[in-house]
Order: C-alpha cells, then structure tokens, then sequence
C-alpha cells in the first residue's frame, strides 16, 4: 500500500504543463492526498480510471483545497471537521476568515485504517495567523485524530506549514521566529509527536538536506535551499507496517514535491 502526499499548488497548472498525468503513470499510489488543489472538480478535465475522487474544495475561489484519489473506495469519507469542532475551537482569524470552510481536511475510511489529509493555514508572514495555529487549528487537528483513532489506526498527511526541528530546513538560524518556524508552530507539530504519531520521514532518514518546499527566489530548488513542511504520520500502531518512507524531488510541477509511505 502506498499512499503519497502532494502540495501540488494549483491543480489546473500541474494538468497544464502535462506533470500530473506521468506522476501518476509511474508511481501508481494506492492512496494520494492533494493540497492547494486551488479549484472545484468541474473546472478541469482529469481521467484516472481505477480511483475513486473526493474533493473539498474552499468557499472561496481559487483558493486552497483539498483532494483524495484512492484504488480502494473507501467505506466513509468526511470533508472538514466534525460539527461540534466549530463550537469547540475558534477558526476564524482577526480577519475574520473561516480556516473550517476553506477545504484544508478530508478524512478517509478504509477497512484497516482511516487517511486524513490536511493543508494546514500558514501562519503568514506578519504571524498574524499564529494565534489560530496554536490554540485552535493545530488541537483540533490533533484531537480529530485521535477522535477517529478509537476506532482504526491513523495515516495523515499534508502540508503542515511547518519545520519541525532545525535538521528540517535549510537556514534555520535566519529563519527562526519566522513564519513555519515559529516556537509555536513547532510546538504544535510536537504535540502530534507527544501524542505517539510517527514522522515516517525519520524512521529511515536522519540529517538535513532532505526538503519537500522550495522558494521561487533564487534558484532555491536547483540549490536545494529548502524546507520539510510536508509529511506523512502515523499511528504508532502503524510503526511495523511502514516499509518505507520518501521525499520525491524529481517531481516537478509544483513549488512543493510529494512525499509518500509504503505499508505492508
């Protein structure tokens, strides 16, 4: 079973430039999660017999989103978070923007576990979305979680908007307090850590180097000049069935490249 995450950015651009349709063909995942798929299905044309397609797309235009694609139809599958979740955590920020109703979660059900995929708000570049991170977005995503691990393991994945520690990015000393590395937001990524979920990631690669975004500014792919933001977890119960763990960056199409997990 693989299940791969991709950030890809724009879904509409990704199909445009002929990348999406080749990724697919080679890597053939049992399981893919999107972010940023910035459109509603009916926008685009897209053909990939043998998977089953679920979208949330943002009330917002052109904005965010998610999707999954998976061999297997899943038993369930739930866009955002639960109903009392709302009444649970705040969402909006100062502005007043929803982050519930811009189509950052899926959660798919399948016979020996649930697949969540989440594009986590970034905190932006005033950190002016650091409050919502830490005390509303980041526990109620973890405590969804955990919710839906009462019944069956948990693999999720997405983009977090985070780098965990300083070996998950490229500066981290000029790049610290800055937004995706703030004390907060890691705080945050350490939580999901604490509470026994996985960075698949690190059960076989230690060290830096290994990035899955990169700035459109100064040539920061070509140099790997990058930032892990990108990851798949798991369940601890899960632990002896990942096989394998990986960041693809010769996928190209996007700013972020997908990462993936191969269970047993």
């Amino acid at each position: 079973m693989k299940v791969y995450s991709w950030n890809v950015n724009g879904i509409r651009a990704v199909l445009k430039k002929g990348l999406f349709q080749p990724f697919m063909d080679k890597h053939q995942p049992d399981v893919l999660c999107l972010q940023e798929t910035k459109a509603e299905r009916g926008q685009f044309e897209i053909d990939l017999p043998g998977y089953h397609e679920y979208w949330n797309s943002a009330v917002k235009k052109g904005y965010s989103g998610t999707a999954i694609f998976a061999k297997e139809k899943p038993l369930a599958v739930v866009n955002g978070f639960p109903a009392d979740f709302a009444q649970r955590y705040k969402f909006a920020d100062e502005l007043r923007r929803d982050s519930a109703e811009e189509g950052r979660v899926i959660a798919a059900e399948f016979k020996k576990f649930h697949v969540v995929t989440v594009y986590t708000p970034n905190a932006k570049d005033d950190l002016s979305r650091v409050p919502l991170r830490f005390e509303s977005w980041d526990p109620a995503f973890l405590a969804y979680c955990q919710l839906l691990e009462k019944t069956k393991p948990v693999i999720f994945c997405g983009d977090l908007n985070v780098a965990h520690t300083e070996l998950d990015l490229a500066n981290p000393k000029s790049n610290k307090g800055k937004k995706g590395f703030t004390d907060e937001e890691r705080k945050g990524f350490q939580n999901f850590v604490d509470a026994g979920f996985i960075d698949t990631f690190r059960l076989f690669t230690q060290g830096n180097g290994h990035y899955s975004w990169w700035s459109h500014f100064a040539n920061s792919r070509a140099r790997n000049i990058g930032w892990r933001i990108d990851y798949v977890m798991v369940s601890g119960q899960l632990r002896d069935a990942v096989k394998a763990a990986e960041i693809h960056p010769d996928i190209m199409g996007s700013d972020h490249c997908p990462v993936s997990v191969t269970l047993a």
